[in-house]
């Protein structure tokens, strides 16, 4: 096996993350405060390709640790632990978001809540928890067999790789996005369904953290970043703009975008670590956000401004692709900087840090 490229913080990999965070933050400015018309906006459909495959990537990047000893008592407590963290914090949050948004008729908005896939915003700790409980088991029971190789990992990501394709086959799939009827058993009660779309980014960043030096090689080659952009650029357009593809196949176009991009972004932060340490500035900034993603994410939405005349505008005004994400940028920025204020405030109680942040 493979070893990690570090044992300690990676710091481009946190600044990495603080990005992907902005990301997040910017998205959900555009479609909740702008109230921005998904199909009209000239950034959102390219950023979403990769803007969470890239979340799940990285969590499955840092979930592999090569020194791991699998003891049932480790599992054990790595799973009780776990489940604390992203439970218990999402749980007081959903809560709080319910009662200022919808403090008349909070029954009714939270039964609703409760019933969508998406738990009023609150689904990505959810189906992130979902995700460790599945590639812990994984390791617990590979460890066991004590027969490590390529083999096991690769048959998990090819199969939740094919898992995920199934969303998007409405034709054979009763789970699959566009279906007239839609379903709502309890891949929807338990955004499962969300571990079905994203589970295969996770397992893909474990991948290329575990064989780490394989991987680099294979990074290093001459005219291996000139395919991924070429990749990144002819399927983007196909699903994008082109639709060559029946519509129940551009899931092959999405998911060649999907890796393609994600890729090009880590190759970027990689190549380009140097300039994102914390001797400069913005690695600084990038990294304390990386650190702080889970407060960020859970506390973003009390902050988010309604600002829909800004949409209005973006929607009369089509492909300022530049002006249109530089506003989200702005907006995703003073959002997340009261998110950082808050929790500041709220980790001075010992007891709030621990069960608001799990920590």
């Amino acid at each position: 096996m493979e070893t990690s490229p570090a044992k300690h913080r990676i710091e481009w990999i946190d600044a990495m993350r603080g990005f992907t965070m902005i990301m997040v933050v910017a998205n959900h400015v555009q479609i909740l405060s702008f109230s921005q018309a998904f199909s009209w906006s000239s950034s959102m459909p390219l950023l979403i390709l990769f803007r969470m495959p890239l979340f799940f990537f990285i969590s499955g990047f840092l979930a592999y640790k090569a020194s791991t000893v699998w003891s049932f008592s480790n599992f054990a407590g790595m799973m009780g632990k776990k489940i604390r963290i992203q439970i218990v914090p999402t749980a007081v949050f959903f809560c709080v978001a319910l009662i200022l948004f919808h403090p008349t008729a909070m029954d009714e908005n939270c039964i609703k809540w409760l019933q969508s896939p998406v738990k009023g915003g609150y689904w990505f700790t959810i189906a992130l928890l979902y995700m460790f409980i599945i590639y812990y088991i994984f390791e617990f029971i590979e460890h066991k067999f004590r027969r490590m190789s390529f083999l096991p990992i690769c048959v998990l990501w090819i199969v939740s790789l094919l898992v995920y394709e199934s969303c998007y086959l409405p034709k054979f799939f009763e789970w699959a996005d566009g279906r007239k009827v839609a379903y709502t058993g309890w891949l929807t009660d338990t955004s499962f369904i969300q571990v079905m779309k994203y589970f295969h980014f996770f397992i893909y960043g474990n991948i290329v953290h575990r064989y780490w030096d394989r991987v680099e090689r294979l990074y290093d080659r001459k005219g291996f970043i000139l395919a991924i952009i070429i990749i990144a650029a002819l399927s983007s357009m196909e699903f994008l703009k082109l639709h060559w593809l029946h519509q129940q196949w551009a899931c092959i176009s999405k998911t060649l975008a999907s890796y393609s991009l994600l890729t090009i972004v880590f190759l970027f932060f990689r190549y380009y670590q140097d300039s994102f340490t914390k001797q400069r500035r913005l690695g600084r900034c990038l990294q304390y956000i990386g650190t702080r993603t889970l407060d960020v994410y859970l506390i973003h939405y009390l902050f988010l401004p309604t600002l829909p005349m800004v949409g209005v505008f973006f929607n009369a005004h089509r492909h300022n692709f530049v002006i249109e994400l530089s506003a989200a940028l702005i907006v995703a920025a003073l959002v997340i900087g009261m998110c950082l204020l808050t929790s500041n405030i709220l980790r001075i109680s010992p007891f709030l840090k621990k069960y608001m942040f799990g920590r």
